[in-house]
């Protein structure tokens, strides 16, 4: 029976605080539902549903009934469900991780129909296979491991984009791909290009008719844009230039068969202009452009009409951006209905024909809750939450604020205040993103943040120099000031938060991963009259060891070009290195400091670790180090990072909390 979901809503938040904070569990299991996709025409609603044994299934409702669904797949402890897409209204596709193995890919592709019938195995993610024949001879086979799903077809087939990765047999990563059509019935397999393709090609654009029109390859330093016309075969130069000097040029994506989006500079900024492919040049003014903000956003683009009908933009804080009157008028609707969330509508293919729409409401305080608005009636539905355990009103307040470094650089950053009335300063946990030239932080729910938060720290994270997403002169800034401008840049958020009352300036502490592990060490080392204690995993230890570590996955694209531009010349900028090496500084770390490294961590390896925590404990026995064997560079497995997070409270309340 539907339901509305307001009530719920309401009544969540209307919870008072006095009730226990919600455990690590409740933070860190796997969403109870997740992979939310409505089918092209509306009539079906596939999720991922999380069983209490430690299993997900994949189930298909029917939105006119949600109680009638079609369990399609169940899988086994050692699996997870990574990925769900349709390919038509009858059809769907889904990838399944084996978390046996933790290196990339081991993804196998399945379809189904949407009752569970006509099963079929796609691609083996078995990379024991690969050795066998590859390529345009396969016409009705399982494909072998480096294949990866790249994206559904629109044109109602049972077809999808495939991606066929190639190796130079020196890097660990792939040299170039190219776009394959596979039918998921007969796997039937036929190549989408008629010709050659750029070289070392690492991304492509397809327009509404399938056809890939943009390559985007990296290329000894250089971002290339490659571009053709749908009946050629001819590839001509759209873009070229160095990868990370004042590289705002981007394809996003198609409106139509021939409306090319792009992001470029636009006052400093990345903003998103057409691009007239027929004249070969930009647009005079830019169609989307937010002060202080690179553009980042995703399109919702109508498969019938072909055409764009809204962005679901990100600046502080997430919104979308309607071109279309009809999706304007149905997000006020749902907007009256649920006031106290961000709601934002992810369409089916066919959007504006759609008799429902999905809705993903959250907010900084609430993870994603999934609604099926029915657009004749104007009621919701209510499919579940991502995680039912945590309630708005236990969690703390979160918000964007711009603070000013020692040498006056503006620097943003989110600040999450733990629930409830403040008596005074608090104790604080500098969080550190990694990259650690990405965006570390949006303005939506947070399980790191709002976990430590509701355990009565203030989290502050810096969007520090070199972080991306705000302008281009900020991102320069950082390079090449690993353990310098960037690490001081964190240093000052602490001091900061300590002017504005919020934190208790004896008890701060700094913690992260990877980039944000080495700010950890580093910020401990460097300052350590700011910070009391830290934690880190999977961090960096010592930036020379980026570039010699052996069973690394750097390219040597990565290591002769990228590292070296962000980072420095191991040769060159030697000495810089010794400087800022956490581990050759190792006995300057006196604080009680957390550790953990997976073994299969091929990003950062595990030497990093081991070197450090054999360097550091010779002169500070207060040092705790976790090791899992089964984990890479990050927690995927649930139970270590229930348990990870177990430990991380604890270590807090032994040596911060008083």
């Amino acid at each position: 029976m539907k339901t509305s979901l307001l009530p719920l809503l309401f009544a969540l938040l209307a919870t008072g605080a006095s009730a226990a904070a919600p455990s690590a569990t409740e933070f860190f299991e796997t969403p109870q539902i997740s992979h939310v996709s409505l089918s092209p025409k509306g009539g079906y609603v596939a999720s991922v549903t999380a069983l209490p044994e430690g299993k997900t299934v994949l189930v298909v409702r029917d939105t006119r009934d949600l109680a009638k669904f079609k369990l399609i797949m169940k899988t086994s402890t050692q699996e997870v469900l990574t990925a769900v897409h349709w390919v038509n209204e009858n059809r769907i596709g889904f990838t399944i991780k084996n978390l046996r193995l933790e290196f990339e890919g081991n993804l196998d592709e399945m379809a189904a129909d949407r009752d569970g019938a006509n099963l079929t195995h796609l691609i083996s993610g078995n990379w024991e296979h690969t050795r066998e024949a590859t390529g345009t001879m396969i016409k009705a086979r399982v494909l072998t491991a480096d294949y990866f799903f790249n994206d559904v077809t629109h044109d109602g087939s049972d077809d999808i984009i495939v991606e066929k990765y190639t190796w130079n047999q020196i890097d660990p990563q792939p040299d170039h791909s190219r776009l394959y059509r596979l039918n998921t019935r007969t796997r039937q397999l036929n190549d989408l290009l008629d010709g050659t393709q750029p070289a070392a090609v690492q991304e492509w654009l397809t327009d509404a008719n399938d056809v890939p029109r943009v390559a985007m390859s990296r290329l000894q330093g250089r971002c290339i844009s490659s571009y053709r016309h749908a009946s050629d075969s001819g590839w001509r130069e759209l873009d070229s230039g160095n990868c990370f000097k004042d590289r705002l040029f981007t394809p996003l994506f198609f409106d139509g068969d021939d409306t090319l989006y792009v992001r470029a500079n636009h006052q400093g900024y990345g903003a998103l202009f057409r691009y007239d492919l027929k004249a070969m040049q930009l647009a005079k003014e830019p169609f989307i452009s937010v002060p202080g903000f690179d553009f980042a956003g995703t399109p919702e683009i109508d498969s019938s009409s072909r055409r764009l009908l809204g962005i679901h933009l990100q600046t502080d804080a997430g919104t979308t951006y309607w071109l279309n009157p009809q999706m304007k008028a149905d997000q006020a609707k749902i907007d009256a209905l649920l006031p106290a969330t961000t709601n934002t509508i992810r369409c089916s293919a066919e959007c504006l024909a759609s008799p429902t729409l999905l809705v993903v409401a959250s907010s900084d305080r609430q993870p994603d809750q999934y609604i099926i608005y029915e657009r004749a009636s104007g009621k919701l539905a209510g499919l579940g939450a991502a995680h039912p355990g945590i309630d708005p009103a236990q969690m703390g307040l979160r918000d964007f604020h711009r603070y000013t470094a020692r040498d006056g650089r503006s620097i943003p950053a989110y600040v999450t205040l733990p629930p409830g009335q403040s008596t005074g300063p608090r104790p604080a946990v500098v969080l550190v993103h990694g990259g650690p030239h990405v965006r570390g932080a949006y303005w939506d729910w947070d399980a790191e943040a709002q976990f430590l938060a509701t355990r009565g720290y203030v989290v502050i994270q810096p969007e520090f120099r070199g972080s991306t997403g705000f302008g281009y002169q900020h991102f320069e800034a950082g390079m090449k000031q690993w353990g310098m401008a960037m690490q001081d840049d964190l240093a000052d958020a602490g001091q900061w938060a300590v002017k504005q009352g919020w934190a208790d300036p004896k008890r701060i502490a700094i913690m992260g991963a990877s980039y944000g592990g080495y700010a950890t060490l580093m910020g401990l080392i460097k300052t350590p009259e700011l910070y009391r204690c830290g934690v880190e995993w999977a961090g960096v230890t010592d930036i020379g060891l980026r570039f010699s570590a052996p069973h690394s996955d750097a390219s040597r694209e990565t290591l002769n070009y990228s590292l070296r531009t962000l980072i420095g010349d191991p040769d060159q900028d030697a000495e810089l290195f010794r400087r800022y090496s956490p581990l050759v500084r190792a006995a300057e770390l006196k604080q009680p400091l957390l550790m953990a490294h997976g073994v299969e961590d091929r990003r950062v390896t595990l030497d990093h670790a081991t070197r450090f925590r054999d360097a550091v404990k010779q002169h500070n026995q207060n040092v705790e180090f976790i090791v899992y064997p089964n984990e890479g560079h990050g927690w995927r497995h649930e139970d270590n990072r229930i348990a990870f997070w177990q430990r991380v409270e604890a270590f807090l309340n032994k040596n911060l909390a008083n």
